[in-house]
């Protein structure tokens, strides 16, 4: 029963990978239905990097949580707040309300991966990790990719909101499956803090009450049935009190405003409520909440820095200075905290171990390069020999895809025979290897059936890496600090991402310009095949450099010889 557990909480972070592209296709639909043209995409950069945002930003409180209420509430949690999100997302009227719910969704899907992650901790001894850890990692890349292709699925037969109402239900429907199968899973349950849980011994009828009230009166507030607009009686509902005034004070805004104050009130107060807002709080307190903020501040500053950023003028935005300030002072904070705080977010001592930081800078340059495979790969195809066909692009980085998964399963099977550098710098070696070839792709090497080994080499690559990485710094970490641990190493990968598509980009843009000056008779093909090659070239590099470090740093992982882990917390 545990590995059915394990199974249904990876398939909850494949699903709410594939979230984190989905808008790529849906984005014009969802930019029109706010009101935004197309020829104003930067305004709505917001619905991307609000994803962003609550991903990374989140990512520290919720994996210490996890390290301190269990990993199974936390997995539960992290769902009930992406299908919130998605519910939001799928109503949203306006732009802002879309962000709002971009961003819960955001807070959910990153939630997941240290929860599974510890989750793996708990259930498996070190020397046994490495395949459960490498399909979780599987997933989850996967997982991203997949999202432009599950969006162009349900667009075929529904609008954009449909995306998101899907992942509504398939998020509520995975947080009471976990649930369920915790209740019957063999583990033995972990002392929970105290003041951080109070025991449910019945169901929480006055709560489920309002809470269908405030869902029901929220809707109706958000969409506007016409049918119920229209009728003489009901349409009273939707008239505002003042003129011109917004739909939160009409009639129906102001009992969902009700509903929602008397499910607050609702929560704090009973004696087992149906969400328990004061134990969570509880739990954020003894998690740190200031530091995980000021942590989360400078995160964003970094996100949003490079997420809003037009790599054809800069690596980050004309406003990413400030952002970069703003994060700047943030960490200062942050450093200071940790000086001063009884129980920080990140505990003194946590990350001393040379693997458990040098994880983090291994993990960092595997997502910068990385990403560079997950864009470019598919812009190659499009820029050749699919300039028609966004599907074919996304058929030639399957590829790529499908080698992936291969490698992390090998990669956490090697772990019990080898240690986590070598294994990590073998991967990191294949990727870099697999970028130089793609240095010298022509406009028809597609075509060839040779062009299939640099893309299985380089999936397989980054496949092998995942698992040593993150066994890496789960064996040079203690048990109580793995939740925190493993969103430190996602949240590395993120930065990475989101930085090196920035300085990868330019560095392509730069190529494209400069070979535009010097032979101004090149077309656009041969432009953008320079252009991505350029970005090739810069991957591989970043590849190889990761290579290096994880040989320097990662030796000393402990990761075949620990004794069995603690056993899984409470399942709440």
């Amino acid at each position: 029963m545990n590995r059915v557990l394990l199974a249904f909480c990876a398939f909850a972070v494949a699903f709410a990978a594939v979230d984190t592209y989905v808008v790529v296709l849906a984005l014009p639909d969802m930019m029109a239905s706010v009101g935004i043209s197309v020829e104003q995409l930067q305004r709505a950069a917001p619905i991307v990097s609000g994803f962003l945002l609550g991903y990374v930003a989140a990512l520290p409180l919720i994996g210490r949580i996890a390290d301190l209420r269990g990993q199974v509430p936390v997995v539960a949690a992290s769902l009930t707040l992406f299908s919130l999100g998605s519910l939001l997302t799928a109503v949203a009227p306006e732009l802002v309300t879309m962000v709002a719910g971009r961003f819960l969704q955001g807070m959910g899907g990153g939630g997941l991966v240290p929860a599974t992650m510890s989750l793996v901790a708990a259930l498996y001894p070190a020397e046994r990790r490495g395949v459960p850890l490498g399909m979780v990692s599987a997933v989850q890349e996967f997982g991203s990719v997949l999202g432009p292709l599950y969006g162009a699925l349900v667009l075929s037969f529904a609008t954009w909101r449909g995306i998101f109402a899907i992942n509504l239900a398939v998020g509520a429907l995975l947080a009471v499956a976990v649930r369920l199968i915790a209740r019957d899973a063999r583990v033995p349950s972990g002392a929970v803090p105290s003041g951080t849980a109070r025991p449910r011994s019945r169901i929480d009828l006055v709560g489920l009450l309002l809470t269908v009230a405030v869902l029901a009166a929220g809707l109706i507030t958000y969409l506007e049935p016409s049918a119920i607009k229209r009728d003489l009686t009901w349409g009273r509902l939707f008239i505002p009190y003042v003129e011109d005034g917004s739909r939160w004070i009409t009639p129906i805004g102001v009992i969902t405003i009700v509903a929602a104050l008397l499910w607050t009130g609702w929560s704090w107060f009973a004696r087992a409520p149906i969400v328990d807002l004061r134990g969570w709080l509880g739990a954020a307190r003894e998690a740190d909440l200031l530091g995980a903020v000021l942590l989360g501040v400078a995160l964003a500053g970094v996100v949003l820095a490079f997420a809003t950023a037009d790599p054809a003028v800069a690596v980050f935005s004309p406003q990413g200075p400030w952002f970069l300030a703003g994060a700047a002072l943030a960490a200062v904070g942050f450093v200071v905290h940790l000086r001063r705080a009884d129980n920080p977010v990140v505990p003194r001592g946590a990350l001393r171990a040379r693997p458990a930081w040098g994880s983090l800078v291994v993990s960092f340059l595997v997502g910068w390069s990385l990403i560079a495979a997950l864009v470019d790969i598919p812009l190659f195809a499009r820029t050749t020999i699919h300039q028609d066909s966004q599907l074919g692009a996304a058929l030639v980085l399957l590829r790529f895809l499908a080698a992936l998964p291969v490698g992390a399963v090998l990669g956490g099977w090697l772990l019990r025979h080898f240690a986590a550098g070598p294994v990590t710098a073998v991967g990191m070696v294949a990727a870099s290897g697999s970028f130089a070839a793609m240095t010298q792709w022509e406009a028809t090497t597609l075509d060839s059936f040779a062009s299939n080994l640099p893309l299985v080499v380089g999936g397989l690559g980054f496949g092998l890496a995942l698992a040593p990485v993150n066994a890496a710094m789960l064996a040079s970490t203690t048990g109580d600090s793995h939740g925190l641990a493993s969103a430190l190493v996602v949240v590395a990968r993120m930065v990475g991402m989101l930085i090196g598509i920035s300085a990868l980009t330019t560095i392509g843009l730069r190529r494209l310009h400069q070979a535009q000056a010097d032979q101004p008779d090149l077309s656009l093909t041969q432009l953008g095949i320079l252009q991505e090659q350029a970005v090739f070239a810069g991957a591989a590099v970043t590849a190889g450099l990761a290579a290096v470090l994880a040989l320097v740093l990662l030796r000393d992982a402990a990761t075949r010889s620990l004794p069995t882990s603690e056993a899984l917390r409470s399942a709440g």
